[in-house]
């Protein structure tokens, strides 16, 4: 088994070994990883947080040995809480990193960050706080940063950064917490999933106070939440059917 650690800022993750498929998810700065399979240009990989697999261009990652992996895995992460800052190689070349970068691996690179950090186990009302962190930051499918999000990439981070770990896709993580009745028995921070006309759940937003939700819907947006689901003001109509409401926290 080998295994790997992104040193560049985002790097795609594709559902097959070619620059012309989907983008699945991302690989910010200083995720690391498992190697399933290395062909000449690209490896598919497991990504240690969340088990997500994917296949990543080899130019767009070092290798690491089975130990230094095992280290990163059991330290407590430490986060970059910048929207936008650099790291600075051994050259004094720098290097961007966004908003939930992994700085664990910073002395494995031979790197060194300057910025604001954030570690361990936040309560729970710091995650309208992070999540306000991504408004407005544009839809991406795949995307994890504030430069360009998808739905669960942005709940996913939002938790991350708050020492809380969910799966990658909103259908896995509809699998994770405790379900809730109704609306009125939740809290902010609390997850709504959303599923389509075939019952297959294709989003997820994070609850706010007064029936209030911020999601990536086109950007990152705040709108009404009901028992039917998202309320679109702007469009005058509701955008995605409510399934069901899970407690993380």
């Amino acid at each position: 088994m080998q295994y790997g650690i992104c040193n560049l800022s985002i790097v795609p993750l594709r559902f097959e070994p070619s620059d012309k498929t989907e983008l699945v998810s991302q690989v910010l700065y200083g995720d690391y990883f498992k190697v399933l399979e290395q062909r000449k240009s690209w490896s598919k990989i497991r990504l240690a947080f969340d088990s997500y697999e994917g296949w990543i261009d080899n130019k767009q990652y070092v290798e690491i040995t089975e130990e230094q992996y095992h280290v990163l895995h059991q330290e407590t992460p430490i986060l970059s809480n910048d929207l936008i800052e650099f790291i600075e190689d051994k050259n004094q070349q720098l290097y961007p990193v966004t908003l939930g970068a992994s700085l664990n691996g910073l002395q494995l690179l031979e790197h060194t960050f300057d910025g604001t950090t954030t570690t361990g186990i936040n309560a729970k009302e710091h995650i309208i706080k992070t999540a306000f962190s991504f408004l407005n930051a544009p839809y991406l499918w795949g995307g994890k940063t504030p430069l360009g999000i998808d739905c669960s990439g942005f709940t996913q981070m939002v938790y991350k950064l708050n020492g809380y770990k969910l799966l990658r896709d909103a259908s896995q993580q509809a699998s994770q917490g405790e379900a809730l009745s109704f609306i009125e028995e939740s809290e902010p921070g609390d997850l709504a999933f959303f599923d389509n006309s075939e019952g297959v759940i294709i989003h997820v937003g994070i609850i706010m106070e007064d029936n209030y939700i911020i999601h990536a819907h086109g950007k990152v947006r705040i709108d009404r939440l009901d028992h039917s689901g998202i309320y679109n003001a702007d469009k005058r109509m509701h955008t995605h059917k409510l399934r069901v409401i899970k407690k993380i926290i």
